[in-house]
């Protein structure tokens, strides 16, 4: 017999390879039972059957190994959705809606045209075009698994005003736009924390890039000046030591209004700067 009670004392197996351990068999608890969080604390004393108790052992086993959580369930929550995940792409991270905040703080809703690179699950698109209902999203990433990743998402929330594409960056695109936003690979292929932790089990195309971790940003940096409207904006994720280097690079390409901003752990997380135009 397993009580829900016993089951979430089961994280002690997982503090060796977790800082949420908690959390982690919460979650994990949730996928086998199909009940949100709140159930679990309601009914700590509903025994689990035999098949739960069994599916949740896997489970338990597969997080000892290190996979991460969105893995195992399949989906994880971002900003205020919920989307699928799978090992194609980047697990979506709470640091990136710092990103999303960013932009919305920028445009306000009418038909703008907004671009996300990099896309992988849709997340940033996605989420901008849930609260912006007037913006027009293209999500574009290289890797066709990605794209349909997205794709999926998209249908998952019922929204309607993005699509995504299949390219290299700014390749399949066509026109200017009035926003840029991505998170791009940024990390040092020499970085020892690729070692560690969820990163291991996810694309290292997705996460490293040559120039201890500049060369993408460079490169979106200089071809989005052709790709943006006059006063149109351009905003990117980057590592905590990246800001200086990302802002002192958009100033040098001759982007205005440049500013480096904090995530919520207070460390240095998306560099935003505008092309010129007639209304500066």
């Amino acid at each position: 017999m397993m009580r829900i009670a016993d089951a979430l004392a089961l994280s002690a197996r997982l503090e060796p390879v977790s800082d949420s351990a908690r959390l982690d068999v919460e979650l994990l608890l949730c996928a086998v039972l199909r009940q949100p969080r709140s159930y679990l604390f309601t009914w700590p004393d509903r025994e689990l059957a035999a098949d739960q108790r069994q599916q949740l052992e896997r489970m338990l086993e597969r997080r000892q190994q290190g996979e991460p959580v969105a893995h195992i369930v399949g989906h994880t929550g971002f900003w205020t959705l919920q989307l699928e995940v799978s090992p194609d792409t980047l697990i979506p991270r709470p640091d990136t809606e710092t990103l999303v905040e960013q932009a919305l703080e920028r445009l306000a809703d009418g038909p703008y045209r907004v671009l996300d690179l990099g896309t992988g699950t849709g997340a940033i698109a996605l989420a901008l075009a849930s609260e912006r209902p007037a913006w027009r999203l293209v999500g574009c990433d290289r890797v066709a698994a990605a794209v349909a990743l997205a794709e999926r998402n998209r249908q998952r929330n019922g929204l309607t005003n993005v699509e995504f594409v299949e390219g290299n960056w700014f390749e399949p695109l066509q026109g200017r736009f009035d926003m840029i936003v991505s998170n791009p690979p940024y990390i040092d292929p020499a970085d020892p924390h690729l070692a560690q932790g969820d990163v291991r089990f996810e694309p290292s195309s997705a996460l490293v890039a040559d120039e201890a971790g500049m060369a993408d940003i460079r490169w979106i940096a200089e071809q989005a000046r052709a790709c943006l409207k006059p006063g149109g904006w351009l905003l990117f994720e980057h590592g905590y030591d990246q800001g200086e280097a990302s802002a002192q690079l958009l100033r040098r390409l001759g982007y205005r209004q440049v500013k480096t901003v904090r995530d919520y752990g207070g460390r240095d997380r998306i560099t935003v700067g505008r092309w010129p135009g007639d209304e500066e």
